[in-house]
């Protein structure tokens, strides 16, 4: 006898597109939302630009022009040895948001993951995980990542798998968290009861349902990985010198605070900014994707 092919399978959702314009046309009605996209958006666009903007190099230097104020030479002023600060802002830009997404891309690769097994599983499995994972919380972010930093070397990647490796229990409890609560519901039950297996359980119905919560805490942890990073780097354990980067600039403006206060006064700003961005952004993310609006 010949099986009839389930065409319901491969049929599109007629629902998810109506789903997304909602989110979207919520999304544009929060002016804050709106905000943050744009900063974010700012930043990371200079960040790409950066090669390509008629700027001076972030490691040159000109003697003769040592803390000046910001001019038309300088639009932000130069630092202790010379060097144009609107250059290395816009070049650290690059390390600080590459540290944030990396972070974020390590830590939801490693607790997602976790996470579903945890709250697929339950029993001993779950136990396990949970008890490892409030350990690890109990430990403040900085301190985790400040001695993990300090554990694997002072350097760029070493502070980015650090800060990941921190903020992975949140994302472990917010997928377990998210798993349990999409076990309870009928369409999942409708699976097993029909035989769906465990890895097309988890990838068709489960993991779909509890991306939007993770995209939120995603955006959200970002900002706090940048901060993560400023803090490793103004500490040593992140950026090298001379490489650019905003926290490494900050350490260096604290010594010349009265002199030159437009050396900490930008990058300051700056990492402000960043922050307050991708903040706006993912309270706006969480306010469209919230489920009982759609």
């Amino acid at each position: 006898m010949t099986a009839i092919p389930d065409t319901q399978s491969f049929a599109p959702d007629p629902v998810l597109p109506k789903r997304k314009s909602r989110v979207w046309a919520k999304f544009k009605r929060s002016p804050s939302a709106l905000l943050g996209g744009v900063i974010v958006l700012f930043f990371v666009i200079v960040a790409l630009l950066a090669p390509f903007l008629p700027i001076p190099g972030p490691l040159e230097t000109d003697w003769g022009a040592v803390r000046k104020a910001p001019s038309a030479a300088h639009l932000f002023g130069t630092d202790e040895i010379g060097r144009d600060v609107l250059s290395r802002m816009i070049w650290g830009a690059q390390a600080s948001l590459l540290a944030g997404v990396v972070s974020v891309l390590i830590a939801v690769a490693m607790g997602v993951p976790l996470g579903v097994i945890a709250g697929y599983r339950r029993g001993w499995t779950d136990a396990a995980i949970s008890r490892v994972t409030e350990a690890l919380l109990a430990a403040p972010f900085l301190i985790l990542a400040i001695a993990l930093a300090a554990f694997l070397g002072p350097s760029l990647t070493n502070a980015m798998i650090a800060i990941g490796v921190s903020a992975t229990p949140v994302f472990i409890r917010l997928a377990r968290a998210q798993t349990l609560s999409v076990m309870t519901e009928d369409y999942v039950e409708s699976a097993r009861a029909i035989g769906v297996g465990h890895v097309a359980l988890i990838w068709r119905y489960i993991l779909p349902n509890i991306f939007p919560p993770i995209l939120v805490q995603g955006t959200l942890t970002i900002a706090t990985a940048i901060i993560a990073e400023a803090a490793l780097s103004f500490l040593g354990l992140g950026q090298q010198p001379p490489a650019p980067s905003w926290g490494a600039m900050l350490n260096v403006a604290k010594n010349f605070l009265e002199q030159a206060p437009w050396m900490a006064l930008y990058p300051g700003m700056a990492i402000f900014l960043v922050v307050l961005g991708f903040n706006l952004l993912g309270d706006g993310l969480r306010d469209a994707l919230d489920p009982r609006d759609n």
